[in-house]
């Protein structure tokens, strides 16, 4: 039976409506993975360090579709809770114009200066020339990327999570092939990683906006636009702290890079490169629940149905509470297989990375919470709120601790910086939860 964002949740339901966003960001983050083991496994470490270090910038500019989706998609639910259908798909049907003109801008501004790039972020020798190739082709795939970032977030406003989920899988699967024709077959090295990622980033950036045109049996489809100035800075702002986290990650990212090539060169790179793949699929756990509620959320505030909005709350609690201790014993248990998919060949950056994995895994105990309240927020369209705690999760706490932690306990230290950030953005979040409690009605 389908699930309405209007229905009452009990904590089963509420799991049901949002498995679908769990394993559609999984597959999302699969893009990287699947790269990482082929590139690792058939390119070597030269060209694992260059995707590497080449991810963070992608992310960056990619993670314009995810402001423009997260933002609307809170803004455009609260809409359908007000029951202003018109006006949602209106502002909804702008939003995917303006999201598609602002990549394009983007990939046309930025796809000439790959060279000077792949210079800046560290790249030297074979590296160097393996993280032009890669930029050069993920560049000019960046169009299909954001779209496939942006509209992720609409299939739960629409009511069909599902259809979400089965159209990242089939992206997901056509990059894993793409792989294994370029890369083992073909022996196309790092530019072949690369080819299968824009191809599959197309399944997952053009068949939603296809889905999308028509309005058969459907609640959210494409209309004539009209996206006002006001409502399009409403928007950004609620979707900013989905956007500042994203940014910040790759930024911190690029700041540990730095700090890995200064205390371990490239084995350092390729073992945090490794705690970033493992960390794609437990954290997608937490970001594809709060992606999958975050309509509900929206909707029950717009409607002024605070019974409801309080269940769901205390439910995604529970949730949270239950995955942090499952994601974390998992990932202990696992460290060892985890790390032998990317690197087994050696022995001594395997002993690395396990060590960086077992460390670093602590913090999937409190980085579920931080990463709730942001999005909490952003689903009561308080952007200023969820982007101060997504700010300071992602970028303020984690590049101070990446500069102290290494002071404190030696190398040791740069694997659980990560863990002290995560700490104290869960004091951080719980502050603004437990301060706005009346206002919102939640608790």
């Amino acid at each position: 039976m389908q699930i309405h964002i209007s229905d009452k949740f009990t904590f089963g339901k509420l799991i049901r409506f949002a498995l679908p966003s769990i394993v559609m960001v999984i597959f999302t983050s699969l893009y990287g993975i699947v790269d990482g083991v082929f590139v690792s496994n058939f390119a070597g470490d030269d060209a694992f360090t260059a995707v590497n270090l080449f991810l963070p910038i992608f992310y960056i500019v990619g993670s314009l579709g995810m402001l423009l989706g997260s933002g609307g998609c809170a803004f455009v639910a609260k809409l359908f809770g007000e029951k202003q259908d018109d006006e949602a798909r209106k502002v909804f049907t702008g939003l995917v114009i303006f999201a598609a003109a602002i990549a394009l801008i983007f990939t046309l501004s930025t796809v000439w200066f790959i060279p000077q790039i792949s210079v800046m972020l560290g790249a030297e020798g074979k590296a160097l020339a393996d993280c032009t190739l890669y930029g050069t082709i993920m560049m000019c795939g960046l169009l299909p990327f954001s779209m496939q970032n942006f509209f992720q977030y609409w299939f739960p406003v629409a009511d069909r999570p599902r259809l979400g989920l089965w159209i990242t899988v089939a992206a997901g699967v056509t990059n894993a092939l793409g792989d294994f024709i370029f890369m083992y077959a073909f022996e196309m090295g790092v530019g072949g990683a690369a080819i299968a990622t824009v191809i599959g980033e197309c399944v997952g950036g053009i068949v939603p906006l296809i889905w999308f045109l028509s309005k058969k049996g459907k609640n959210l489809y494409l209309v004539k636009p009209a996206l006002k100035a006001r409502e399009l800075g409403k928007v950004c702002l609620n979707g900013s702290s989905e956007f500042l986290s994203s940014v910040s990650v790759s930024a911190v990212s690029i700041l540990y890079n730095f700090q890995l090539l200064k205390y371990f060169g490239n084995a350092g790179v390729v073992a945090y490169g490794v705690i970033m793949y493992v960390s794609f699929i437990f954290i997608g756990c937490y970001l594809g629940f709060s992606v999958g509620t975050a309509p509900i959320v929206g909707y029950n505030y717009g409607a002024q149905n605070t019974d409801e909005l309080k269940s769901v709350f205390k439910k995604s609690l529970l949730f949270y509470c239950i995955a942090a201790i499952t994601m974390t014993a998992i990932a202990e248990a696992l460290a060892s297989p985890l790390a032998m998919i990317f690197v087994s060949y050696d022995s001594e950056l395997l002993e690395l990375s396990v060590k960086a994995v077992r460390i670093f895994s602590f913090s999937f105990l409190v980085s579920g919470f931080g990463i709730y309240a942001s999005a909490f927020f952003t689903a009561l369209n308080n952007g200023i709120i969820s982007a101060v705690i997504s700010t300071a999760r992602t970028l303020v706490f984690q590049t101070v601790a990446v500069f102290i932690m290494p002071l404190i306990f030696g190398t040791d230290g740069i694997w659980g910086a990560t863990v002290a950030a995560e700490i104290l953005s869960l004091l951080l979040a719980t502050v603004f939860i437990l301060t706005k409690r009346k206002k919102y009605g939640y608790l």
